[in-house]
């Protein structure tokens, strides 16, 4: 998953300020208070009677981000004015999910795949482009719920092309098959396997197949609505590595640039831009849309070809600053990827960043798993 260079794990905190500048000089606040927090709860019920109590979401619930999701998505039509474009999630909800290191500390989502439908709790990647699931398994991790000790209503999913009424093999020959010269007949399963380069023999083999993947929609003057869309996917039938201690047990989306991600795929249908939003915070309620085009005054990082190809979400670093030191070595480029925990760097970069930081930093280094944490320090927070 691309897990040794950079993940961008963003959380935002708007706060909105009013200033009267008089000749008194006079400053006015006023108290803000999230729109489903306890006190608006009590608020609500004082006006209107404890009716009002019984329809609130409960925190972190499915209603209580369907409700925010679809307040957000209002408010991104009323901005973006006349643009009519769609949103796309998955079936069951856009929000992101996060079970810290019982699933390897990865964000997940639930997808709906086939006819009828089989839930998958999919690896939200953005290092890679292939979604695939365990699928006729000859060698996959446990599907139990249990056995990774994490709060699911439901086990883990496997998926078989044979139970699905709109599942159809990729052929061998077919434009999206990219490891058909392994084939010995044009018209065979098209094969894959595929390596998570960064973990040391983590991969997912099996072959290719088409189905429906249920997602549902949200678009100008429209209301919600259910749809299916075609994608390809890989019948993961052999699993190595990370994939047995916990990483991915379900699968993984790959959201990268490639033909074959889901991103693009939709695009391709004409059924979104091509384009998406990947939200994460340490609450756990991070979300994903398919189509998402931001808004129009937000900034924006140009993504940077390798040898002219888009092959995955690079930027390019122009300088980096411990305090008021801005360093004078830039110019390398940087992946984007949601399969990673920390941000690596260059080893040239690391040594002139943290040698900086250890002369500024006001505090006693001290020993801590030498050679993996060379820079750790007993500091007084607050």
């Amino acid at each position: 998953m691309e897990c040794d260079r950079v993940v961008v794990l963003v959380v935002v905190v708007v706060l909105l300020c009013c200033q009267l500048e008089a000749s008194v000089g006079l400053t006015f606040s006023s108290k803000l208070i999230h729109r489903f927090s306890d006190e608006a709860k009590s608020l609500s019920i004082s006006r209107k009677g404890n009716a009002s109590g019984d329809l609130w979401p409960k925190r972190y619930s499915f209603e209580y981000f369907q409700l925010l999701l679809g307040n957000d998505l209002k408010r991104q039509r009323m901005k973006l004015g006349s643009q009519k474009n769609q949103l796309l999630f998955p079936s069951q909800g856009s929000q992101a999910l996060f079970f810290g290191n019982e699933l390897d500390w990865l964000h997940y989502t639930w997808i709906d795949i086939g006819t009828p439908n089989v839930s998958f709790l999919v690896a939200l990647d953005a290092g890679s482009d292939l979604l695939w699931v365990p699928c006729d398994c000859i060698q996959c991790a446990p599907l139990s719920a249990s056995y990774y000790n994490i709060s699911l209503d439901r086990d883990l999913s496997e998926y078989s092309p044979s139970l699905s009424s709109t599942s159809r093999h990729l052929s061998c020959d077919h434009q999206l098959c990219e490891w058909g010269s392994n084939c010995k007949n044009p018209k065979d399963p098209c094969p894959y396997i595929f390596n998570y380069d960064d973990f040391e023999n983590t991969t997912s083999a099996g072959f290719l197949v088409e189905d429906e993947l249920h997602l549902a929609s949200v678009g100008d003057h429209t209301a919600r609505k259910m749809l299916q869309a075609s994608v390809v996917l890989g019948c993961g039938r052999k699993q190595g590595g990370s994939f047995f201690d916990g990483a991915a047990p379900d699968g993984v989306m790959g959201l990268g640039p490639g033909d074959i991600s889901v991103p693009s795929l939709l695009a391709k249908a004409g059924l979104i831009q091509n384009c998406f939003s990947l939200c994460f915070d340490e609450n756990d309620s991070g979300r994903i849309l398919f189509g998402d085009i931001g808004h129009a005054s937000q900034q924006s990082t140009p993504f940077l070809p390798i040898q002219g190809t888009y092959v995955a979400y690079f930027v390019g670093v122009e300088s980096y600053c411990v305090g008021n030191s801005c360093l004078k070595r830039s110019g390398f480029k940087a992946l984007v990827d949601s399969g990673s925990s920390f941000t690596y760097l260059p080893s040239e970069v690391y040594n002139e960043l943290v040698s900086e930081f250890d002369k500024q930093v006001n505090a006693k280094r001290i020993s801590f798993q030498e050679g993996l944490w060379d820079y750790c320090y007993n500091a007084r927070l607050g």
